[in-house]
């Protein structure tokens, strides 16, 4: 289930005084099976890429395969993409419309005009997925609910339709510390179990180096590069020329190095940190700090 995306450009307002580029000759494959991140700036044209991939906005020029689905073509087969590529919006929970959950939640299966035994099956397994209890909470209007209980409500909408593609813009804005890690569990969880493929936008540098197999730079509507984390937060002179921020693990790696400490830099992953410094204390005495005496 690969996307293929070659020469893609769009631009607002064509022919008017407001028109403006958002994308120029982007071109990506994002393979079956990556956990695919986008960063940059806003304006750099990161929505306007993913709401291609289920032809929210429709192709103007370039070409878009998703599993040999052309996605230019004039007889496009909505039902079958929208089915194939789950997108879920920044403040997902905002998009909580109905009666209960469950009845929220089957709204996307409803629509393919599925068995009503079907969707049922399809709205139990796609609430258990994300975390909540479906005896609990199936009854409940989705807007009684806490706000992690709600973004995981509107993702389970999203996971009934049973997607092979879930494509994510900014998951876990507004949420806090313990929220944010307990969404991109749940991310890396829904991949193992039910979508192969996961393309995901933020801008949190710490996120997305710690989940990404390989993360796209796009900036002012071009595509910068694409690199894995590691690599791509290795290189200094790259990030300050695209104003992108480090990591701070990353950050802090390079800091101990600076000192003179053998840790590795471009260090992404707090585990893989923590490891080093733990090598390091192991092999080599570093003597510990004295009270200050101030009298």
């Amino acid at each position: 289930m690969s996307i293929i995306i070659k020469n893609l450009s769009y631009v607002y307002s064509r022919k008017s005084p407001y028109e403006k580029t958002a994308l120029s000759d982007v071109s990506l494959h994002i393979k079956d099976g990556e956990f695919f991140g986008i960063i940059g700036h806003t304006g750099s044209g990161k929505s306007t890429l993913i709401n291609h991939l289920n032809a929210l906005t429709r192709i103007q020029s370039g070409k878009i395969a998703i599993n040999g689905m052309d996605l230019t073509q004039k007889k496009l087969d909505y039902k079958k993409l929208r089915g194939t590529v789950g997108m879920v919006f920044q403040y997902p929970e905002y998009q909580l419309f109905d009666e209960t959950v469950a009845r929220d939640v089957a709204f996307g299966p409803r629509n393919l005009k599925l068995a009503e035994g079907e969707i049922a099956q399809r709205v139990r397994e796609a609430i258990d997925m994300v975390g909540l209890n479906f005896d609990e909470i199936q009854g409940r209007s989705p807007f009684e609910l806490s706000g992690g209980q709600k973004r995981r409500a509107a993702i389970a909408g999203v996971l009934a339709m049973r997607p092979e593609i879930l494509v994510l813009d900014e998951p876990t804005s507004g949420l806090d510390p313990r929220g944010k890690k307990e969404i991109l569990g749940l991310i890396q969880a829904i991949k193992s179990k039910m979508c192969r493929t996961v393309v995901m936008i933020s801008h949190n540098m710490d996120e997305i180096a710690a989940v990404a197999d390989r993360i796209a730079v796009l900036h002012e509507g071009k595509l910068a590069c694409v690199k894995p984390p590691k690599e791509l937060f290795g290189e200094r002179a790259l990030l300050e020329k695209l104003n992108i921020k480090m990591p701070l693990v990353t950050e802090i790696a390079n800091r101990l190095a600076d000192a003179g400490l053998p840790i590795e830099r471009g260090i992404v992953s707090e585990e893989e940190l923590v490891n080093q410094i733990t090598n390091c204390k192991k092999s080599t005495h570093i003597a510990p700090l004295q009270p200050h005496n101030e009298g």
